[in-house]
């Protein structure tokens, strides 16, 4: 992974990022894609988003608060993105929530290809398999472990191969893969689950560095996964040490995607490569 020059592609070109993001989370998203470096514009009328997706570097699709209108507004800003091959993330917020939800994933999936699926491990399984989830959260019994690493692996690198993409799973142990290899990535805290969105701002985040390195977007996105726990864990310890709450320490994440260095990302960084075949 060459992390300095992935880093250097967001910084220096500063990526104009269209965000069809939920209303609960769209500022933290748009802080944290700032915060990389990145330019966000969080645009959802119909009516303007083939303007607006047409001049963007990447297009982040999140169906975190979704409608009828919404959803018109991402199906027609995802065919525009495929036709002019700006990449586009998926995250199914919540899938498995609603029978809406998967109806609208299902049409999505059948219309637009997605560069990146990301979400947590609940919400991949109710993609892939129909299964439940617990509103917007993962479940207890789809936490992924050290006993269960290997299983899970073979599973995400399935759905990869299924849907022709990078499937980047956040969890206890995160998960980024195509069908031939996948990063785990161990960097992170608990703490982050605590806060509403910090699923949501890895989302806008993975975009921004896919955005500038199409060639190496899998090392990419799970660079952007390890800058993500990193921030999470460096938020923690101010928070602690500050003895502050959980809305102080969404800035403080926010802060610390901000303020990091190469030096940061090269000394904190915890991941294995994994090449188990699906």
């Amino acid at each position: 992974m060459n992390i300095e020059n992935i880093i250097k592609c967001v910084k220096q070109q500063q990526p104009l990022i269209h965000a069809i993001t939920n209303y609960v989370t769209a500022n933290d998203v748009a802080n944290t894609i700032l915060a990389i470096g990145a330019s966000p514009i969080m645009a959802d009328e119909v009516l303007e988003v083939e303007d607006i997706t047409s001049m963007a570097q990447g297009l982040d699709i999140n169906l975190g608060t979704i409608n009828e209108k919404r959803f018109l507004a991402i199906q027609k800003a995802g065919i525009i993105a495929n036709q002019k091959h700006i990449p586009i993330l998926l995250d199914p917020v919540g899938i498995g929530a609603s029978r809406l939800r998967q109806q609208y994933v299902k049409e999505l999936l059948e219309h637009i290809h997605f560069d990146v699926i990301r979400g947590n491990i609940s919400e991949i399984k109710a993609l892939y398999q129909n299964s439940p989830t617990k509103g917007v959260d993962a479940q207890n019994i789809d936490t992924i472990t050290n006993d269960n690493i290997e299983q899970v692996v073979c599973f995400v690198k399935e759905v990869a191969k299924a849907y022709h993409c990078i499937i980047a799973v956040s969890s206890a142990i995160d998960i980024v893969a195509d069908e031939n290899k996948a990063y785990i990535i161990y960097n992170g805290h608990a703490m982050m689950s605590r806060i509403t969105g910090s699923g949501c701002m890895l989302s806008g985040l993975c975009t921004a560095f896919m955005s500038v390195n199409q060639d190496n977007m899998l090392d990419a996105v799970a660079l952007a996964f390890i800058c993500n726990g990193i921030a999470g864990e460096k938020a923690y310890e101010k928070m602690k040490n500050n003895h502050s709450g959980n809305a102080s320490y969404r800035n403080d994440l926010i802060d610390a995607i901000y303020l990091m260095t190469i030096e940061d990302i090269k000394e904190c960084a915890r991941y294995e490569m994994d090449a188990i075949d699906a």
